[in-house]
């Protein structure tokens, strides 16, 4: 029944796909509005969305996903317009993979394995290939049962040789499970060099850019670093973690990370393997949350982001939340619901410019908030310390006495620290200078 040629490597086929998928009872949306991001998503895959269906149930069939009737109704429209595969808008267990597949005749793809090959297309470093080649191997492993021909034809790319059957199974499986392991080892040693990268860092205040695919993380890294990094107007355009020079008015340098972006139903397989990317985020000062604000479901967006930082425990972290793209929304009150999820948010538009003022006050903010004001005396000979804290702290005033140089700035205690064992001393306010 099931013929694969075309669809074992499916990035750039251009194959016709019936997206479905469940909603609740109640919901008005049409077929077309209730999978509009899976739209996204498959023609990010080069799939032809040829039709859209949806089941109103409360849960989905433990055993087929949808009712019977309903999945012969799919059978009848994939039949009539000539698609090679369908698409559901949910991750399936094995069972109902075969299950759909059985009757509607043609491949069947969940949302985790679509996403699995955007991925894999977008994959462009050393990690990146290996994260998504982990994923893509876990969420395969249950389901080698149904995709043994799938894997014979890899067989020469992996060592084996042989016919398929309960046995070659049983070959595949533990070849699965050496591949893991394997990858599992050198991703753990890429993490491991990754944390001494980041520790190995100068003392400078960092913000990690994070939120939903296609937000426009990218674009405002371009924007406030010359970056020149990957923004294109499609989901999940870049997946590797960049870490880039941010100069700040008045001669400050902060650092700003863009990492991979978030995504509803995100498949667990990928937010496991890509922690060595994501746990950047977590040596971070601040985040800079952002969503889609032109998007009709940024609410949602906003709040699977929410979920993803909690899953990579970075729930407790300062951030700021951005709302982009609103030189896209012509009628402002449609943002209420957005400003109820987050009153102290900023609206901004990376491409026009809006809302940078804003952007930057609430970062100024949130630096006042985490680093200590202080007044330090610095002697005359330590010229490279003054550079130093211009270029890496806030410099509030400054003025020269008999002793040195008497500065008042905000500086993060890391860099307070050092700056102590390298010469500075604290001034106290009440405390005059001499001279």
């Amino acid at each position: 029944m099931r013929d694969d040629t075309d669809l074992d490597n499916r990035a750039g086929h251009a194959t016709e796909a019936v997206l479905f998928g469940l909603v609740p009872h109640g919901d008005p949306r049409t077929a077309a509005e209730a999978l509009h991001e899976l739209q996204l998503l498959a023609t990010t895959a080069d799939f032809v969305v040829a039709g859209c269906m949806v089941q109103h149930r409360r849960h989905p069939d433990p055993h087929s996903y949808m009712g019977r009737g309903k999945l012969e109704e799919l059978a009848e429209v994939v039949k009539l317009a000539h698609s090679g595969a369908v698409i559901c808008d949910d991750s399936l267990t094995p069972n109902q993979g075969r299950a759909i597949e059985d009757l509607v005749g043609v491949p069947v793809i969940d949302r985790s394995e679509l996403i699995l090959q955007i991925f894999g297309m977008h994959a462009r470093t050393p990690q990146a290939r290996l994260q998504v080649e982990l994923a893509a191997l876990q969420y395969e492993m249950p389901r080698l049962r149904r995709k043994w021909t799938h894997l014979e034809r890899q067989r020469g790319g992996i060592g084996v040789r042989g016919g398929a059957g309960e046995k070659q199974i049983d070959v595949d499986r533990n070849l699965l499970r050496t591949r893991i392991a394997s990858i599992s080892k050198d991703l753990k040693r890429i993490e491991e060099h990754k944390e001494r990268e980041v520790k190995g860092r100068p003392d400078l205040f960092t913000v990690a850019l994070v939120g939903y695919t296609n937000a426009g993380k990218s674009s405002l890294l371009n924007r406030l670093t010359d970056a020149g990094v990957l923004a294109e107007n499609r989901l999940f355009s870049t997946l590797d973690t960049r870490t880039k020079p941010w100069r700040l008015p008045g001669g400050r340098t902060i650092l700003l990370t863009d990492t991979v972006g978030f995504i509803r139903k995100l498949p667990h397989q990928l937010v496991a393997s890509f922690h060595a990317t994501l746990a950047e985020a977590l040596h971070a000062d601040l985040l800079l949350v952002m969503v889609d604000g032109s998007s009709a479901e940024a609410v949602d967006q906003l709040k699977t982001v929410g979920e993803v930082l909690e899953e990579l425990g970075a729930a407790n972290m300062a951030r700021v939340t951005v709302f982009n793209k609103i030189d896209q929304v012509d009628d402002r009150t449609q943002m209420a619901p957005l400003w109820q999820a987050d009153p102290e948010a900023v609206a901004i538009s990376v491409k026009s410019g809006e809302g940078m003022e804003s952007l930057m006050a609430a970062l100024q903010e949130q630096l006042a908030e985490v680093e200590n004001r202080v007044e330090l005396l610095i002697p005359h000979s330590g010229g490279a310390l003054r550079a130093e804290i211009h270029a890496k702290a806030t410099v509030l005033s400054e003025f020269y006495t008999e002793q040195g140089c008497l500065m008042e700035i905000q500086v993060s205690p890391a860099l307070l620290g050092r700056l102590l064992a390298e010469g500075a001393s604290l001034h106290k306010k009440d405390e005059p200078p001499a001279g």
